[in-house]
């Protein structure tokens, strides 16, 4: 298994996965290992079908988390030893799909103002002013501010697509002051990793997520945030201050438009927009049905 885990480990690094990804993604495979005390190259769809059972009945995993662990052994299996994956035999379980809670523009503003930390408060601006991923946030590069065209270049998102997204002037301030505070000044990574932000890596994806629950309650906010959450409240807001859906999804680097969709029944000024059907029924009032 060693042998494999390195050739797996060199795929995810080369296909730019994030470091948590490849961490879940190598545990994963591993333990589907250890299920059947076999390495995983000698096991095969029987096995791969009964293991998504046991994650089913014995672990009581969500469909969510069964999916994130067919995803890591289809990557196994594909990109590492090269073999064909049926989704036909192993079919990836019905998602449950919630719509999350959506933070007002206010209190978007409280979390940002909360933040803990001068570098903390830089995240939190760049994600919600920008909409990236967490881990594309985490590999932000100098050269990717563009102040001339007021864009930021989004290098290797989902999937390896390149894109680009707005750079806001407010957004900009904030990003030089972040710039003068670096005590050592990095020629790679505007964001720099380890304590001091001195590192010569980027900062890994807690620190986002950090970032967002230090400040959440520092400013009581009960909701449950999270830096994907402020990818939600930039298409929402955007969409409710008029944007239309293909900009959104251009943005957010969407490859199909049913995605961006979603942001439809999330925005007020769209659910307010749409009157009820009861609103146009004639109906008899309360007085003339007592009679």
């Amino acid at each position: 298994m060693t042998h494999l885990r390195k050739i797996m480990l060199e795929e995810l690094q080369r296909r730019h996965y994030s470091e948590a990804t490849t961490r879940y993604y190598i545990r994963a495979v591993e333990r589907f290992a250890q299920h059947f005390h076999c390495s995983p190259d000698r096991l095969g769809t029987r096995h791969i079908r009964e293991y998504q059972a046991q994650l089913f009945t014995v672990q009581k995993l969500s469909p969510g988390s069964v999916t994130n662990h067919l995803c890591a052994l289809r990557f196994f299996y594909i990109q590492t030893l090269k073999r064909p994956w049926s989704i036909t035999d192993t079919p990836y379980p019905k998602k449950t799909h919630r719509l999350p809670t959506i933070p007002s523009q206010e209190e978007v503003a409280q979390l940002i103002d909360a933040a803990c930390t001068p570098f903390h408060r830089t995240i939190l601006m760049t994600l919600y002013a920008t909409g990236v991923r967490d881990a594309e946030l985490t590999r932000l590069k100098v050269s990717d501010i563009d102040s001339r065209r007021m864009v930021i270049h989004i290098q290797g998102g989902k999937g390896r697509q390149d894109r680009d997204v707005m750079l806001s002037p407010v957004l900009l301030d904030e990003l030089r002051s972040h710039w003068r505070r670096l005590p050592k000044k990095s020629s790679t990574w505007l964001f720099p990793g380890n304590r001091w932000h001195t590192g010569a890596r980027p900062i890994d994806t807690k620190t986002p997520r950090h970032a967002c629950q230090y400040a959440a309650r520092r400013a009581g906010i009960k909701k449950r945030v999270y830096p994907h959450l402020l990818r939600h409240c930039f298409a929402t807001h955007l969409l409710e201050a008029g944007a239309d859906l293909h900009t959104i999804q251009i943005l957010l680097g969407h490859h199909d438009l049913k995605e961006t969709a979603r942001y439809l029944h999330l925005s007020q000024r769209h659910l307010h927009a749409t009157a009820s059907p009861l609103d146009t029924l004639v109906l008899k009032g309360r007085s003339q049905q007592e009679e």
